[in-house]
Order: C-alpha cells, then sequence, then structure tokens
C-alpha cells in the first residue's frame, strides 16, 4: 500500500471515529428524531389508508348503484318485451350488458383495495407496536442515564468533599500547631519576665508560707491547733474551786 493510500486510509478511519463519537454522544437526541420521523412517516401512511378507504367506498356506492341501474332496466327490458318494443328491449339489453361489464371490472378492483387496506393497517399496527416498544426503551435508557449522571455527580462532588475536608483538616491541624507556639511562646515570655521581677520567686516563698504577711493552709491550721491546746490546759498553781459539803 502506498504512503497516500495509507494516509487516505487514516483520514477515513480518524473521520469514522470522530463521526462515531459524535452519534454515540447524541444517541438519545438522534433517536428521538428517528422517533419524530416515524411518527410522521405513520402518520402519512394513515392519510394514505383513509385515501383508499374512500376510494373503496366509493367504488361500491358505484357498484350499488350500477346493482340498482341494472334492476331498473331489467324491468324496463321485460315491459318493452310485453309491449312488443323488441328494438327498445334490446337496447335497454344492451345498456345492462354494459354495466356488468363495468361491474365486472370494477369488482376485483374493489377486492383488490380491500386487501391493500388490510395489508396497510396490519402494518401500520406493526410499525405502531415496534415504536411504542422503542419509545419505551428510550424511556428507559432516559431514565438510567439521568442516573447514571446523577451518580457520577455524586461521586465527583463526594471525591471533591473529600479532599476539601482533608484540606479543612490540614488547615485547622496547622493552626492548632501555630496556636500551641504562640502558647508556649506566651508561656516562655511570662516565665522570663518572672523571673525578672522575682515574682517567681515571691510565689514559691508564698506557697510555703515564708513570705511576711502571707500564710499557708498548713501554718493556719498549727495557729489554730496551739490556740485549743492552750485553752484547755490549766496554769500550774492554780487552785481548783471546791463545792462547800455539807457536814454530816
Amino acid at each position: 500500500m502506498s504512503m497516500l493510500a495509507k494516509l487516505s486510509a487514516l483520514f477515513r478511519g480518524t473521520a469514522h471515529e470522530a463521526g462515531q463519537s459524535v452519534v454515540d454522544a447524541n444517541a438519545l437526541k438522534i433517536l428521538d428524531q428517528e422517533i419524530r420521523d416515524a411518527d410522521n412517516n405513520q402518520g402519512k401512511a394513515r392519510d394514505d389508508l383513509a385515501g383508499l378507504v374512500a376510494r373503496r367506498r366509493m367504488a361500491e356506492n358505484e357498484m350499488k348503484s350500477f346493482q340498482d341501474q341494472i334492476v331498473k332496466y331489467e324491468n324496463s327490458a321485460r315491459t318493452a318485451l310485453e309491449r312488443g318494443q323488441n328494438d327498445l328491449a334490446l337496447e335497454v339489453a344492451g345498456r345492462i350488458a354494459e354495466i356488468e361489464t363495468e361491474m365486472g371490472t370494477r369488482g376485483p378492483l374493489i377486492e383488490n383495495m380491500k386487501e391493500a387496506e388490510a395489508r396497510l393497517r396490519t402494518a401500520i399496527a406493526s410499525t405502531d407496536q415496534k415504536i411504542e416498544t422503542l419509545r419505551r426503551e428510550i424511556d428507559i435508557v432516559k431514565v438510567n442515564d439521568s442516573v447514571q449522571k446523577a451518580q457520577t455527580s455524586v461521586a465527583l462532588q463526594s471525591a471533591g468533599a473529600q479532599s476539601r475536608i482533608g484540606s479543612a483538616a490540614d488547615s485547622l491541624q496547622r493552626i492548632k500547631q501555630r496556636q500551641a507556639i504562640n502558647e508556649e511562646r506566651l508561656r516562655a515570655g511570662q516565665e522570663l519576665e518572672d523571673r525578672r521581677t522575682g515574682a517567681d520567686l515571691d510565689a514559691k516563698l508564698k506557697e510555703a508560707g515564708i513570705l511576711p504577711g502571707h500564710s499557708s493552709a498548713n501554718d493556719v491550721l498549727a495557729r489554730l491547733t496551739t490556740q485549743k491546746v492552750e485553752v484547755v490546759t490549766p496554769r500550774i498553781g492554780t487552785s481548783v474551786p471546791t463545792e462547800d459539803k455539807d457536814p454530816a
């Protein structure tokens, strides 16, 4: 195969793939249009059927008219024969023969029209059924397509939400770390300031109850205990008064 032939084949293949991709992407729209085209064709078929039925009925009416004419002319021919008007009777008989010939021609035509009507009715009914079946299948495909699009959208949104949640969690963790660093920095600064002013040492002395003007809980408890003992214990050398007793 020459280079030009290969390039031509490549271009045709690429065009086919591109065209197929466009068709696949718009398959539902194409199906909807094909259904509309089929409905239009069915409308035309029904119009043709209606026209055929009308012509057949007109032919049948003509046949009935021919039969009525034959009955009329037969009676006229009999009357003419009874009166001895053979020439007139022969003329009427000729007219009857013409009508019968015409009826012989119209009869098969009417039967053919009836058969054509039956075939057309069957074809229309069959096509209507196929169209309706295809329309139901298209509706199912549309529903499935909508569901799949919704599922895809939810999946994409969920993936995006997970990504955003992960990003937010990372940001939150960085904020916590930054706050912890700031807190430690403030604590360290306060400790340095306490050391510079001696506040840390004063706090330790206060806690131990050594700092003048400050007492610890243990000091207060010890003082209260001492005061209680002093109140209860009598002083040495103090006589205890006794009650007078009556002489026996």
